[in-house]
């Protein structure tokens, strides 16, 4: 039950699932401007790793874990952060990101269609109609001409939706894996394993990599902001509500995310925002309340951001 006392505690960390969530795309956008989309989401979660291990210590926790632990966290790792967050990164590179985050917003809608298809969940009446908003909301968003026009922009867009299939999977198997019961450990070795991973593709892909003097200040600001903030401090108040307040209301930020993406693109980087992207925004958010009411996917966005 909430506390009055908790209250706010509460307040901060709804702030940070909803603003500073909502704000990591803007960021995203900026960083990848200079830096090598790989390179960027591999140095942000590997040096989120190590602060979130270093103050685990500090707080006195164990951060020994079994084989299969280790192995689990290294699948969860490579399906949330090196594929499901640096896939998303990359395509930044040809798409706005308030587009990125309405794109992606759609998670839930992935989810419930792959616990349909691989595990033969039955989906609700209430949920169909979500589904059926969704899929409208996803088509007039993604066909625009200010869209398909962009150079690349279609590859950017598969791009997403496939790291979207690969967070859908990642969410349908941390459910039932043999994990570190402590979650900041488990976010730990997840950011650790998703980094080193996305540097390796950074390499194998022959990213340049520019040394940090090069780095221009939007660029670093960001980057310590998407360390700090973006997978630290949003990360930690997520788990924080999920103890205190009802889950349905934790997952609000699957509404609040895209419009925070939206003013913020517009705001700071000129993105355009047509009225088929509003109404497609409207009637896709409807889907994903009516997918979200029934409480079957609420807890398994972790680590989107």
């Amino acid at each position: 039950m909430e506390n009055r006392s908790q209250l706010p505690f509460i307040l901060a960390a709804f702030f940070a699932i909803y603003v500073i969530w909502g704000s990591t795309y803007l960021l995203n956008k900026i960083a990848v401007a200079q830096l090598a989309p790989f390179m960027l989401a591999g140095i942000r979660f590997l040096t989120a790793g190590i602060l979130i291990f270093s103050i685990a210590l500090l707080m006195g926790k164990s951060i020994r874990i079994t084989k299969k632990q280790f192995l689990n966290v290294t699948l969860a790792g490579f399906l949330f952060l090196s594929f499901g967050n640096g896939v998303v990164v990359w395509a930044l590179k040809y798409v706005d990101s308030n587009f990125a985050a309405l794109e992606i917003s759609a998670q839930p809608l992935v989810i419930l269609l792959m616990m349909w298809i691989l595990q033969g969940k039955k989906i609700q009446p209430m949920s169909m109609v979500g589904v059926a908003l969704g899929v409208l909301g996803m088509y007039l968003l993604i066909n625009q001409n200010t869209v398909v026009q962009e150079e690349n922009a279609l590859l950017g867009i598969l791009m997403i939706f496939s790291a979207m299939l690969a967070w859908a999977y990642g969410s349908l198997f941390v459910g039932k894996a043999d994990l570190p019961q402590n979650y900041f450990v488990n976010t730990g070795y997840q950011m650790i394993t998703g980094g080193v991973m996305l540097c390796l593709m950074s390499l194998g892909f022959n990213e340049p990599w520019l040394p940090l003097k090069g780095w221009d200040t939007d660029t670093l600001i960001s980057m310590i902001l998407l360390v700090i903030f973006g997978s630290i401090v949003a990360f930690t108040s997520f788990n924080y509500l999920l103890k205190v307040v009802s889950p349905e209301k934790v997952a609000t930020n699957t509404y609040v995310n895209p419009i925070v993406a939206m003013f913020l693109g517009w705001y700071f980087l000129d993105e355009a925002i047509t009225m088929q992207s509003i109404v497609a925004a409207f009637i896709l958010l409807t889907g994903v309340y009516f997918i979200n009411s029934k409480k079957k996917i609420a807890g398994l966005r972790r680590f989107r951001k």
